[in-house]
C-alpha cells in the first residue's frame, strides 16, 4: 500500500466563507427546478440571441450554481462533481441549450483548482471568487510562442461554450521548440483581452443555439508562465501516473481535484442531453395528454397504445441514461477517494471506461429525443416547436468529437489488450 496523499473531504482552516453559509445540494437542486418555467419562457428569445439573457444570468449567480465545485478557499461551495452534474441536468430540462452554456462556464473551475499553482489560482479566482470560463481545444492555426517569462497565444478558437458571461477563457494550444520539440498547453486568460466573436445564435447552428459557443480570437497576448499548464499528465491523467498529487490535492486537501479531464470531463457535455431528453419526455407527455387520435376511436393520444410505448422506451432510456451518467461520476468520485486512502493512481483504462460509460448514457438520452421527435407527429417539426429544438440540439451533440462512442470502443480495447496507442482520441 502507498502512503496516502490528502485527507478525503476538501477544505482549509483558513478557507474564505462561501456566498451563501449552509447550502446544501438540494437546495441548489430545488432552485434549478423552480427555475424551469423561465428558462422555457426565455427559449425562443435565447435561441436568437444565442445565449442566456442577463435575467437568467443573475438568477444563476444568485443561486450559487457557478460556484458549485469551485473550492471553498476561493469563495465557493466545493461540492462534488455528482452535486454539480445534478443540478446542470435540471437547468437543461427547462432549456438544453441554456444547460450546455452554463455547465461548459461553470465546470471549469475544478480544473483550476486541480491543476494550476496556489499563485495562479489567488490571481484567476480573485478577492470575489468570480470564475467562470469555457475551455477549447486548440483550432487550426492557434499557438503559443515561447518568450521571456512565459508565452505569446494567438488564435482563433471557435465553439467556446460558456463565453459571453464568462470572466476568464481556457484555450489549449501547441508550443513548438527550437529544438522540434512540441507541447500541448493550456493557458487562461483574463477575459478582457480575448475579443468573443458575433457568430453563434439565430439561425447559424442546426442546434444549440443558446449555448454562447462564439468563437474568440486571441491576438498575440502575453501569458506569465504560471498561467500555462501542459496539457498532456497530470492534466490528462488526474495526477501522475505514479500516484503523485496535484496542486490542488495538496492545496485544498480534497481528493476531487485530481482533475482527471480524460475521464469524467464528457459528463458536461452529456449532462445537457440528459436534460433535454427529460425535456422532451415533459413536451410530449404535454401532447399526449391534450391532443386526440386522428382515428376512431378518438381518445385522447395517451390512451393509445402506440403513443404509450413510445412514451414508456423513452422514459426507461432517458431513467437508464441518468442512472448511468450519475453512477459514472460516483465511480470517478470513488475512483479518487481511492487514490486519498492508499495512493493508488487512476489508470487509463479506468479513464476510459468511465468517458465510455458516459458517452452511452448520451446515446441512450439522444435516442429517446429522436424516438420521441420522430412518433410525436409531424406538427412538432415547425420552428418554434420544443420538441424539434430538442431534436436540434441532440443532433448537435451526436456530431460532437467527444460522443464517438463506437471510435471510443476501439480505445477502450487497445488499452484492455495491453496493445500500443489508444485510436484518435490519442490518450
Amino acid at each position: 500500500m502507498k502512503e496516502a496523499k490528502v485527507i478525503a473531504g476538501g477544505g482549509d482552516s483558513l478557507a474564505a466563507q462561501p456566498p451563501e453559509s449552509g447550502l446544501t445540494g438540494e437546495e441548489l437542486i430545488r432552485r434549478a427546478i423552480a427555475l424551469r418555467p423561465l428558462l422555457r419562457e426565455e427559449q425562443d428569445a435565447s435561441e436568437q440571441r444565442g445565449h442566456y439573457s442577463e435575467e437568467l444570468h443573475r438568477q444563476f449567480l444568485n443561486a450559487g450554481f457557478y460556484r458549485i465545485v469551485q473550492p471553498r478557499m476561493f469563495g465557493g461551495y466545493e461540492f462534488d462533481l455528482t452535486t454539480f452534474y445534478r443540478v446542470m441536468v435540471e437547468v437543461s430540462r427547462g432549456d438544453p441549450g441554456t444547460g450546455w452554456c452554463l455547465t461548459l462556464g461553470a465546470s471549469h473551475s475544478w480544473v483550476i483548482a486541480s491543476h494550476w499553482s496556489e499563485r495562479a489560482q489567488r490571481e484567476i479566482f480573485g478577492s470575489d471568487g468570480e470564475f467562470r470560463s469555457p475551455h477549447r481545444a486548440p483550432g487550426s492555426g492557434c499557438t503559443c510562442r515561447k518568450v521571456d517569462g512565459g508565452y505569446i497565444a494567438d488564435g482563433t478558437w471557435d465553439y467556446c461554450s460558456g463565453i459571453p458571461y464568462a470572466t476568464h477563457f481556457m484555450g489549449m494550444a501547441p508550443a513548438l521548440g527550437d529544438d522540434g520539440s512540441f507541447q500541448l498547453l493550456t493557458f487562461v486568460a483574463p477575459r478582457a483581452q480575448v475579443t468573443m466573436l458575433d457568430d453563434w445564435g439565430g439561425e447559424n447552428p442546426l442546434g444549440m443555439r443558446s449555448s454562447g459557443s462564439n468563437s474568440v480570437r486571441v491576438k498575440e497576448v502575453f501569458l506569465p508562465d504560471h498561467m500555462v499548464v501542459v496539457a498532456e499528465p497530470p492534466l490528462l491523467w488526474g495526477g501522475h501516473k505514479d500516484g503523485k498529487p496535484t496542486p490542488g490535492t495538496i492545496l485544498h486537501r480534497n481528493p476531487m481535484y485530481l482533475g482527471r479531464v480524460s475521464g469524467p470531463y464528457h459528463a458536461s457535455l452529456v449532462s445537457p442531453i440528459v436534460g433535454a431528453a427529460r425535456a422532451a419526455l415533459d413536451e410530449y407527455a404535454e401532447i399526449a395528454t391534450t391532443k386526440m387520435t386522428m382515428f376512431p376511436p378518438i381518445q385522447p393520444r395517451s390512451h393509445h397504445y402506440d403513443v404509450q410505448r413510445s412514451f414508456g422506451q423513452a422514459l426507461s432510456m432517458t431513467d437508464a441514461a441518468e442512472t448511468l451518467l450519475f453512477a459514472a461520476v460516483d465511480k470517478y468520485m470513488e475512483l479518487c477517494r481511492r487514490w486519498a486512502k492508499d495512493g493508488t493512481p487512476l489508470s487509463l483504462e479506468e479513464s476510459l471506461r468511465l468517458w465510455g460509460m458516459i458517452q452511452n448514457a448520451g446515446r441512450l438520452a439522444s435516442e429517446a429525443v429522436e424516438l420521441l421527435f420522430q412518433t410525436a407527429s409531424s406538427s412538432t417539426a415547425k420552428k418554434g416547436q420544443r420538441l424539434q429544438r430538442y431534436f436540434r440540439d441532440v443532433a448537435m451533440y451526436r456530431g460532437h468529437i467527444s460522443s464517438q462512442y463506437l471510435n471510443m470502443a476501439s480505445s477502450i480495447a487497445r488499452v484492455h489488450f495491453g496493445l500500443p496507442g489508444t485510436g484518435q482520441f490519442g490518450l
